[in-house]
Order: C-alpha cells, then sequence, then structure tokens
C-alpha cells in the first residue's frame, strides 16, 4: 500500500506537530548574525602594530634607505645573484636526481642495495650542511691526493685535492649530496603514495618494471612530489648564503665584503633581504602553476596561487555544486520534477 512522506507543518513556529516523523518548523524571521567582538579586537591590534612598524621603518633613520637603493641594483650584487641561482640550480639537479635512485634503491628487493641507499639517507640527514661545507672544504687535510682508475689497479688521472676541491666543488659536493637524502624521502613517499594496483595493472600488461616506474608510477606520483619539491627549492636558494663561509662570492658574501670596507652593515643587509624575497617570490609562482597543472583533476581543491597567498584569499573550492532543493528519487537523487515518488512499483511514465 502506498505511503505518503512525511511534510513541515505550516502552524505556528512554537508548537510541535503531533505526527510522527514531521519536521520542525523554525522561524528566522527575526535571526540575527553572529558577532565576534574578538576578531575586531584582533585587527585593532594588528593595526596598531602595523602603524607602529611602518612608523619605525619611515623615521629610523640608521636604515639610511638612500644606500638601500644605491646598491641595490649595483653590478657587484648582480653578480652575487647569478652565483647564488647558479649553486641553487646545479645543487637541485645533483639532488633531484641522486634522490630519484636513492629513493628506487630504498624500495628495491635487494637488502644490500636497500640498507646502503637507507644508511646514505641517515648519514647525510643527520650532519648538518655547514658541516658537510666545511667537511668538503678541508678534504686535503684527509686526502692530499685523489686519483681515479681501476681499484687496487692502474690510475688513470690524479691530482692535488687543493687543486679539485675548489670553493664551488666543495659548496655543490656539500649541498647537492644532502639535497639528495631529502629529495629521497620525498620521492619515496611520492612512490608508496600511487596504489599498488596501478602496478598490477600494468604489469598485467606485459610492462617491464623500469617501464611502469616512468610511464605508470612517476607520472601519478608527481602531484605527491612537485609540492615538497617546490619548498625545497626555495631552501636550497636561501641556504646557499652558508657557503660564504667557503670565501665563494655569492650574494651574502658580497655583500659582507661591501660592508666589511664601508662599515654600512645594515642597509647592505637589507639589500640582501629584498633580493632573497625576490627570488623566493619568483620561485612560489613558478611552483604554484606547477603544482595546478599536476593537480588537473587530481584533487578536490585548487592549490593555492601566489596572490591568492598575498592578498589573505582563501582557496577556489571545485567540488561539484550541491544539488538544488526539491525532491528526491527513491534512490536519493533529485527528482526532475514533479512531487515525490510514491512507495512499489514504478510505473512507465516513472522510468
Amino acid at each position: 500500500m502506498a505511503t505518503t512522506q512525511p511534510s513541515a507543518t505550516r502552524g505556528d513556529p512554537g508548537k510541535a506537530d503531533p505526527r510522527p516523523g514531521a519536521v520542525p518548523v523554525v522561524d528566522v524571521a527575526g535571526a540575527s548574525p553572529v558577532r565576534h567582538p574578538l576578531r575586531w579586537l584582533a585587527v585593532l591590534v594588528l593595526a596598531v602594530l602595523g602603524a607602529q612598524l611602518v612608523h619605525f621603518l619611515v623615521a629610523n633613520p640608521h636604515f639610511e634607505w638612500g644606500t638601500v637603493g644605491a646598491y641595490f641594483g649595483a653590478q657587484v650584487i648582480g653578480q652575487g645573484i647569478a652565483t647564488t641561482v647558479e649553486l641553487t640550480a646545479v645543487a637541485m639537479l645533483i639532488g633531484i636526481v641522486g634522490g630519484v635512485l636513492v629513493a628506487v634503491g630504498r624500495m628495491s628487493d635487494n637488502r644490500v642495495l636497500s640498507t646502503v641507499c637507507g644508511a646514505y639517507v641517515w648519514f647525510f640527514r643527520g650532519i648538518p650542511v655547514l658541516v658537510q661545507l666545511v667537511f668538503w672544504y678541508n678534504l686535503s687535510a684527509l686526502l692530499p691526493r685523489v686519483s681515479f682508475g681501476v681499484p687496487f689497479g692502474p690510475e688513470f688521472i690524479s691530482g692535488q685535492t687543493n687543486s679539485l676541491i675548489t670553493p664551488w666543488l666543495a659548496a655543490i659536493l656539500g649541498l647537492g649530496l644532502n639535497e639528495a637524502a631529502y629529495m629521497a624521502e620525498i620521492v619515496r613517499g611520492g612512490l608508496l603514495g600511487v596504489d599498488h594496483g596501478q602496478t598490477e595493472a600494468a604489469a598485467a600488461l606485459g610492462m617491464g618494471r623500469a617501464r611502469v616506474l616512468r610511464r605508470v608510477v612517476l607520472p601519478q606520483a608527481m602531484r605527491f612530489i612537485v609540492p615538497p619539491t617546490g619548498s625545497q627549492v626555495i631552501n636550497m636558494l636561501k641556504a646557499t648564503s652558508l657557503v660564504s663561509v667557503l670565501a665563494l662570492a655569492d650574494l651574502l658574501y658580497t655583500v659582507q665584503s661591501i660592508y666589511n670596507r664601508t662599515f654600512e652593515t645594515i642597509p647592505l643587509l637589507i639589500v640582501a633581504c629584498l633580493w632573497y624575497l625576490v627570488m623566493t617570490s619568483v620561485l612560489y609562482v613558478g611552483q604554484s602553476f606547477i603544482e595546478r597543472y599536476y593537480a588537473r583533476g587530481a584533487s578536490r581543491q585548487a592549490p593555492q596561487r601566489f596572490w591568492d597567498f598575498a592578498l589573505f584569499r582563501r582557496r577556489p573550492d571545485v567540488t561539484s555544486p550541491a544539488p538544488e532543493d526539491g525532491p528526491l528519487t527513491k534512490d536519493g537523487s533529485p527528482a526532475k520534477d514533479g512531487p515525490l515518488p510514491k512507495d512499489g512499483p514504478l510505473s512507465k511514465e516513472d522510468t
């Protein structure tokens, strides 16, 4: 026997409907928005602190903004920036390639290879980067002479360590090998994030393990690998300032060499800070574009763009819109038109 769906009562709001299952009616005509006095208090406090900061930056003569503007576009500063960018690019290239190889080695079924790769990650992640840089720079105290050839056999190339390990090479070895250890864990986490069924399906089609990794697993793992890799690039750009202890003319060392002569320490450090902010902002923009490219169709929420972050905007929600209010069919989907369906077998019109 067909039954009708209970409907909301249209009586007085304060009276309950005696029928079982009835939806109570709530009168929202006199509702007022919720007030948030603590939010306005927080905005007021931040406005006062911001005004004090602006006054401090403008009224303090020790900033010497004229000197900052004079050195901001200097040619010697540009040479230091070029060295910083080159160090970042080469070290990240070594880190990414080495990280992929170490990650694959850690996931290998070969116990020896997996143990060696795990020991590599443990060793380089456990020692500070500055210590590694100083160690590579002073390698000649441990190995006065370096040679390459057949183990326990003839030597093909040999030379003095002081001539081979220059400040540039010491910086590349210290930054690149350390970065490879961190990238290995990032890549391994991305590979483990891919469903194992993808590998089994590719193997069922007759694809080899190397081809499965290259054509199936890595493309799907990129959406897990790219965001932390972008953060690692930004961290590497800032970590290049550590090579100043090796007397390598990066941005920080160039600034230090200038204020050691002119004693204008604060203005030159402000120049370095501004250029680091410019370079990291450019990298952030590139990272946001790459994230959005690899997140197409794979995320319910779009990655945050740079201007959304800079202007404090919320992330755009790309979820499917909610269905319009109306009657639902028996399977829960919205009905096209007409009243609610009745219980029992469907008629030809309903089908």
